[in-house]
């Protein structure tokens, strides 16, 4: 058997369908964000523009979350030491998990390393829970999702995308009796939509299913305290569990769930990704608090980042460039081809100094390859216009189409 022909096999297939992913070397510049360094491919640091980070309210650079770090770090150090029940607990995570229940008015909440963890390992132990339990999964839901329900090894119902009549087809077929929980997401981060919650949740109450919503690319983002969708639209009281990120908007890392304390209580005793691994550390809890904190409190961040948000997709539009519709903060070009998407992409960094990175298979469908933009608070009107610029001179170079 040759191991490492087959490891090359894997690797030169990516190269073929021009997908293979580049990561770039980059810091930022604290206090200066979306303005950074990037060191690959000439000599030294070389003056850069993010244009697509998650850190959606440059959360991860504010004065009151880096204090916060510093202050636990000299306070307790650096690491939380094991598990939470094997020495990794402190007053940190007890004051975090209190603060997210607040947040999104539940009994309770649960701190995991991620938010890919928090999905994975709540869904496949809820579904291990309840006996013979069907998920009902909107078809764009995140990777960590799908995980999850397949670790779970349950039955599972995909609906298509936000289709509430499609999922009421499945719901209506399924045995009354059967557990059920309804999965999906608030904000769908390649496509820029929001789901018809309030339709799910009334077809849940019908057929007595439970819900579980991931507003990982909402929280801290929208509604009046920064709950997320259910927070703007008045239904987190109708959402059973409510999942987040700590690494978005939030600007720092971890995920989260929050729900009912028996809810809460059994995916703490249960899920082996919460059991079995180091929990966060203290220094990281405290900056999340302190972002979570402020966040409740001011609205000029999110404010900052829609009205951001709104100007680039005018601009892109006006100039006739494919901005996809959105009604978020996510700006999605369509560009329909990976070879093409990772092109542009390099022109911008190398030529501009704009930093995007193209976004391919398996995170989109294939031919819907696109650039993903997600400007912020901190984006101004002048590197908006600069990035268009660049944006239609690429175009025209490569004799892609603009709009009339």
């Amino acid at each position: 058997m040759n191991y490492e022909h087959i490891f090359d096999q894997a690797i030169e297939r990516l190269h073929a369908e021009g997908r293979y992913r580049v990561f770039i070397d980059i810091l930022r510049n604290k206090g200066a964000y979306p303005n950074a360094r990037c060191f690959a491919g000439h000599n030294g640091p070389k003056p850069i523009t993010v244009w697509c980070s998650n850190d959606y309210l440059a959360m991860g650079q504010h004065p009151k979350v880096i204090a916060a770090m510093e202050e636990a770090l000299h306070d307790v150090g650096a690491g939380s030491g094991g598990t939470r029940n094997i020495g990794g607990n402190t007053h940190y995570h007890v004051d975090l998990e209190r603060e997210l229940a607040d947040l999104h008015g539940k009994d309770g909440a649960l701190l995991f390393t991620s938010g890919y963890v928090s999905n994975d390992a709540t869904l496949s132990t809820l579904a291990k829970i309840l006996p013979g339990c069907v998920i009902f999964s909107d078809e764009l839901n995140h990777a960590s999702m799908i995980a999850g329900i397949r670790n779970a090894g349950c039955e599972k119902r995909v609906f298509r995308h936000n289709d509430v009549e499609h999922l009421e087809e499945l719901l209506a077929a399924e045995n009354a009796d059967v557990p059920k929980l309804i999965a999906f997401e608030s904000v769908y981060s390649m496509e820029g939509d929001v789901a018809p919650i309030h339709a799910i949740c009334d077809l849940a109450e019908k057929y007595n299913a439970l819900t579980y919503i991931d507003e990982v690319h909402a929280v801290g983002m929208y509604g009046p305290r920064g709950g997320g969708i259910t927070d703007r639209d008045e239904a987190a009281h109708r959402i059973d569990i409510i999942e987040g990120t700590l690494g978005k908007a939030f600007g720092v890392m971890g995920g989260y769930i929050a729900a009912d304390t028996r809810i809460i209580d059994v995916i703490r005793s249960y899920a082996p990704g919460f059991i079995f691994t180091t929990s966060l550390s203290p220094v990281l809890v405290a900056g999340v608090l302190a972002s979570v904190r402020h966040l409740k409190a001011s609205s000029v961040e999110r404010d900052g980042q829609q009205a951001a948000a709104a100007a680039l997709k005018a601009m892109l539009r006006e100039a006739g460039l494919p901005v996809m519709d959105s009604t978020t903060h996510i700006v999605p070009l369509m560009v329909g081809d990976p070879a093409r998407a990772k092109k542009i992409s390099d022109i911008l960094l190398a030529e501009y100094g704009v930093y995007v990175q193209p976004i391919n298979y398996p995170t989109v469908p294939r031919g819907t390859e696109r650039l993903r933009f997600t400007p912020g608070p901190a984006h101004t009107e002048a590197m908006m216009r600069d990035l268009t610029a660049a944006l239609v001179e690429i175009w025209q170079r490569l004799e892609l189409k603009l709009a009339a």
